[in-house]
This record gives C-alpha cells, sequence and structure tokens, in this order.
C-alpha cells in the first residue's frame, strides 16, 4: 500500500521531472535544431520554437525509450535512485539548465543531467558505472571532432562544386539513406522499434531480409535525392532552403528522440511497471513541447546570431552530421549534448567559409565549452552535496 508521504515524494518527482523537460525544451532541444535554418533567415524565430516544439514532441513519444532506460538504469551501478534522489538530481541539473537559458549561455543538458544522476547515485552509496562512463565519454569527446569536421568538409565542397546539379542532391540520398533506417516504436512489434527498410523488406519475403533492407534504403534515398534535385533545379537557393527546413525537422524529432530521456530517465526506477514507458514518455514530450514554445526563442537568437554568419548551405552542411550524431546516440541509448553536437557543426560550417572563420566567435566558444565543462563538474559536486546534506536531515 502507498503512503501519502510516499505519493508526495513521487509527485514531486514528477513535477521536477516536468520542469527539467521545460528546460530542456527551451534549452537544448528547442533551441539547437532550426538555430542553423533561423541563422540562414530561412524561417522566423518564433516560427522555430513552435515546430521544433511539435517534432520534438513527437521524438520524444516515437524514439526516447533507449535514452531514458540509460539515464534511468544504468549511470550508477548497485543501487536505484530514490524519490528523493530524483527530485535532487533532477531540481540540480534543471536549475543549471535554466541559468543558461536566461543568461544566453548554451548549458550542455546531457552533461548536468549526467552529472547530476550520477552525483545523487554515488552519494546513496552505488558504484560508478564504468563502462558506461567510457561509452559516454567517447561520443562526447568524438562529436565535436566528428560534427566539425564533417560539416566544414561538406561546406566547403558545397563551394566547390556544382553544388544544385550534384552536391545537394547527394548529400539528400545520404540523409533519405539514415531515415529509411531510422527505427520507429510504431512500425515493430511490441517495445521493438523497426525501420522503414525492415517494414518495406518484409513485403518481399522470398528476397534474404539484408538485400532487401538494402534495396529499400536505395530507393528511398534515390526518391529523396531525385525530389530535392527537381526543387533546387528549379527554384535555386529557395530549394536549398527548403532542404534546409527539412533537415532542420529531422533534427527536431531526433532531439526530442534523445533528449527526453534526460527528463523522465530518472523516474522510470520509481513507476516500475505500474506506468507504461510510453506514458512517461508523453509526459516527457509534453514538457519539452511547452519549454519550446515559451523559452526556446532566446536561445535560438543566440545560437543562429553569435556563433557563426551562415547561409543555406552551410547550414545545411552543420545540420547534416547533427542528424547522424543524434540518430547513432538514440540508437546506442547514451545520453548526448545538443548544444554540443550544434555548435561544433556550426563552428565547422563556418571555418569553411575562409580564414576569418566565417564569423565565428572565438570568445563565445572558449566560454561555451568553459560552460560545458563546468555544468559537468558542478552537477556532479551539487547533486551529492545536497544529497548527503538531505540524508543526514532526514
Amino acid at each position: 500500500m502507498v503512503t501519502v508521504a510516499a505519493a508526495g515524494t513521487l509527485l514531486v518527482a514528477a513535477l521536477a521531472s516536468m520542469f527539467m523537460a521545460w528546460t530542456i525544451g527551451a534549452g537544448s532541444s528547442g533551441s539547437t535544431p532550426f538555430a542553423p535554418a533561423v541563422g540562414a533567415n530561412a524561417i522566423p524565430v518564433m516560427r522555430a520554437g513552435f515546430y521544433v516544439g511539435l517534432l520534438g514532441f513527437l521524438g520524444a513519444v516515437l524514439q526516447g525509450a533507449n535514452v531514458s532506460e540509460a539515464v534511468g538504469h544504468g549511470l550508477v551501478a548497485g543501487t536505484t535512485l530514490t524519490s528523493v534522489a530524483v527530485i535532487v538530481a533532477l531540481l540540480t541539473a534543471a536549475t543549471l539548465v535554466a541559468v543558461g537559458v536566461f543568461t544566453g549561455y548554451p548549458i550542455a543538458t546531457a552533461f548536468t543531467v549526467t552529472g547530476a544522476v550520477v552525483g545523487t547515485g554515488l552519494a546513496m552509496g552505488g558504484a560508478p558505472a564504468w563502462d558506461k562512463y567510457a561509452q559516454i565519454a567517447t561520443l562526447w569527446v568524438l562529436v565535436p571532432f566528428v560534427g566539425g569536421f564533417t560539416s566544414f568538409a561538406t561546406a566547403y565542397g558545397l563551394r566547390e562544386i556544382d553544388r544544385d546539379a550534384l552536391l545537394v542532391p547527394a548529400l539528400a540520398a545520404v540523409v533519405g539513406a539514415l531515415v529509411a533506417n531510422v527505427k520507429f516504436v510504431l512500425l515493430g512489434p511490441p517495445g521493438v522499434g523497426q525501420s522503414l527498410a525492415a517494414t518495406a523488406a518484409t513485403a518481399v519475403p522470398a528476397v534474404p531480409t539484408t538485400l532487401a533492407v538494402a534495396g529499400a534504403t536505395a530507393a528511398v534515398a534515390l526518391a529523396v535525392a531525385g525530389l530535392v534535385r527537381w526543387d533546387v533545379v528549379a527554384h535555386g537557393d529557395a530549394g536549398n532552403r527548403h532542404f534546409l527546413l527539412a533537415l532542420g525537422g529531422l533534427v527536431a524529432f531526433s532531439a526530442g528522440g534523445s533528449q527526453v530521456g534526460l527528463a523522465v530517465g530518472p523516474l522510470l526506477p520509481l513507476v516500475g511497471d505500474s506506468v507504461p514507458t510510453t506514458y512517461v514518455l508523453v509526459g516527457g514530450g509534453l514538457g519539452l513541447l511547452v519549454g519550446s514554445w515559451t523559452g526556446a526563442p532566446r536561445m535560438i537568437k543566440a545560437l543562429a546570431q553569435d556563433y557563426s554568419s551562415l547561409g543555406p548551405r552551410r547550414s545545411i552542411a552543420a545540420l547534416i552530421p547533427s542528424f547522424a550524431i543524434a540518430q547513432a546516440a538514440v540508437f546506442f541509448g547514451v545520453p548526448v549534448s545538443f548544444n554540443e553536437i550544434i555548435v561544433s557543426a556550426i563552428v565547422g560550417g563556418g571555418y569553411a567559409a575562409g580564414s576569418a572563420g566565417g564569423g565565428v566567435s572565438r570568445e563565445k566558444m572558449v566560454k561555451t565549452v568553459a560552460a560545458w565543462v563546468g555544468s559537468l563538474a558542478l552537477a556532479l559536486g551539487a547533486s551529492y552535496a545536497v544529497f548527503a546534506a538531505v540524508a543526514r536531515l532526514t
């Protein structure tokens, strides 16, 4: 039987989770996906905030389970977070992210939440989950190099190659192939995601599965490439902006799938099997949506204007690796910072403009990296200290 005190504590934990979801929607998942498009004058700030909220909600519900499980069960060994621990971790992380939102600096939400959950879990007497930390650290370290270099190479190619007739459709084909292999929970059996290509492969059982998936992937890639080629040839820069907006939508969807786990993951050990994970994800997705609609425009403007002066082509170059990295993180269930992904890609694309760096603000970048590292350390230390203090008082 659940006591009134236990129910009240669980309610407070759920409210802390919603607050965290709001800060994520106002910060990383809400501000980053359309920032390059806003910087390229492809979409107004307020409209970007509206669309990113809707797409982030869909991503949270359809793709949020993997990262949620990792945050809820994989960061500390030998213990399970209590309601009080969840409250301490989420409020600590949300406060730090909210400070970033209102000061205009993109605090890395994944760094902050991970640090807060680990700090609280260690204060409870749990053991470090070194294998998971190694996996997370590897991704975090690789993101700036992979995303920045890929964005630089793509943006440089768009300068040198007949982009309308060749490179932009080729990039669209890569995006189409990625989309064909993204897993959605609605396509697979209960509790298991399945991609569009794998679903199409089941329609031709006489063909080997691997060959059928490859064929379906190629068909989607060619269809997307053909559509984009027609658009950019027929409409010029307007076609490039259409492709840029589609990429922003894909990144917004991926952001919801990745970032919602940072808000609702700690709740999963508390609710167990009594509440389906999908319902928890819907609640977190609503928090992201409200945050995107009410708080994201400030950060969208900061990212679009302060880091680099991007046109449509360099914005395309920034969003393609961002989408790929985000989907890799969702697939492996690793919490990842969308601020880190997007900022690295924006800077890489900016440097492709020439020796001046395309308007990249070095001072801003130094402060941002310091904020990322500091948020991880501060969240870990603060959550550990707060939980230890609360434990002594109770």
